[in-house]
């Protein structure tokens, strides 16, 4: 199976921004934000799909929203976006789960 473009990246194989980083996610910046913040939130376990997702992975999928929170803090945010684009159907481009954190939108 090809690495996914986040797995290159956990490499160090292609160049991001990371925004934060520990031993279960990376937190980048998306390359074409949607949003005045747009980072990604993506877990180190390559995960293709929402629906992929295990018990076992339960505590990550708890982590990534800890770490949603640990982001707004850090930047300051009266809320924020957490979205999850699922399948090809459901707008998905790259098959290893992620979660886009928007915000800094127009009160």
């Amino acid at each position: 199976m090809e690495k996914s473009i986040f797995t290159r990246i956990m490499e160090k194989e292609i160049p991001a921004r990371v925004e934060y980083e520990d031993d279960q996610v990376i937190v980048i910046h998306d390359i074409s934000p949607k949003a005045p913040v747009h980072l990604l939130i993506i877990p180190r376990k390559p995960i293709p799909t929402l629906m992929d997702v295990t018990d076992e992975d339960l505590p990550l999928i708890g982590h990534i929203h800890q770490v949603a929170q640990k982001l707004a803090q850090k930047l300051e945010l009266k809320g924020f976006r957490l979205v999850n684009n699922c399948g090809k159907e459901g707008g998905q481009e790259v098959f290893h789960i992620h979660y886009h954190f928007l915000a800094g939108f127009q009160e």
